[in-house]
C-alpha cells in the first residue's frame, strides 16, 4: 500500500496524518518528483494488470492442480526450495520464504466462460537484515524464470534485459526485499 505522494519520493518527515496541514509539509512538489518510484510503482501496478493471478476472486486452497503435475495452486516454500513444514511456521526467526503461485490454479472463468490461466509467479521475500541466497525450485515449477520486480533496484528497464533464472540454480535476495519471478516458459 502506498500513500499518496511516496511514488513521487514524497515525504512527511514522519507526520502520519496531514490532513490538517496546510503547508509544504503535504503539498506535492512536482518539479522535485523523484523518477525512479514513479517507475517502479507503474511496474508493479503493470505487473498486476497483467497477470491475472494477482487479481484472483476466489481464495487458495492449497490442492494439487491437475493440469500441472500435481503442483498445488499456491506453495509456501523455505529458502532452500523445500515445502515449508509446521516446524518451519513455528520458529519465531523465519524472516525469508517464498511462495509459488500456480498459473494454472486460478479457480473462476473470465467473461466468456473459459479457463483463466496465467504464468507461474514466485515470490521471494527476504525480511531479513543479511542477504538471503534462495534456490528456485526445479523444473516441474518451471524450467526458467525472469525477475519481473525487484524491490531491492528500482531500473525495471534493466531487469527485463537480464538473463532468466534457470530451475535448481541460487538467486540472491537482497536485506529487506521482494522478488518476483515470473515463468519464462510459455504457458
Amino acid at each position: 500500500m502506498i500513500a499518496h505522494g511516496d511514488e513521487l519520493g514524497r515525504t512527511q518527515q514522519g507526520n502520519n496524518n496531514t490532513y490538517a496541514q496546510d503547508s509544504a509539509l503535504s503539498w506535492v512538489n512536482w518539479h522535485s518528483a523523484d523518477h525512479s518510484p514513479i517507475e517502479f510503482t507503474a511496474a508493479v501496478a503493470r505487473l498486476r494488470a497483467e497477470h491475472p493471478t494477482f487479481r484472483r476472486v476466489r481464495f487458495f486452497n492449497g490442492r494439487p492442480v491437475a493440469r500441472t503435475a500435481g503442483l498445488p495452486d499456491v506453495e509456501w516454500l523455505a529458502p532452500d526450495s523445500t515445502p515449508m513444514s509446521s516446524e518451519d511456521w513455528d520458529t519465531d526467526f523465519v524472516k525469508a520464504a517464498a511462495v509459488f503461485l500456480n498459473g494454472s490454479g486460478i479457480q473462476g472463468r473470465d467473461a466468456r466462460g473459459g479457463a483463466i490461466t496465467d504464468d507461474n509467479v514466485l515470490l521471494l521475500f527476504n525480511a531479513s537484515e543479511s542477504d538471503v541466497e534462495f534456490t528456485v525450485p526445479g523444473p516441474t515449477y518451471a524450467e526458467n524464470w525472469r525477475v519481473a520486480i525487484d524491490t531491492a533496484q528500482f531500473d525495471t528497464a534493466q531487469l527485463e534485459h537480464a538473463e532468466p533464472i534457470g530451475a535448481d540454480t541460487t538467486v540472491t535476495a537482497i536485506s529487506r526485499s521482494v522478488l518476483v519471478l515470473v515463468a519464462a516458459d510459455p504457458r
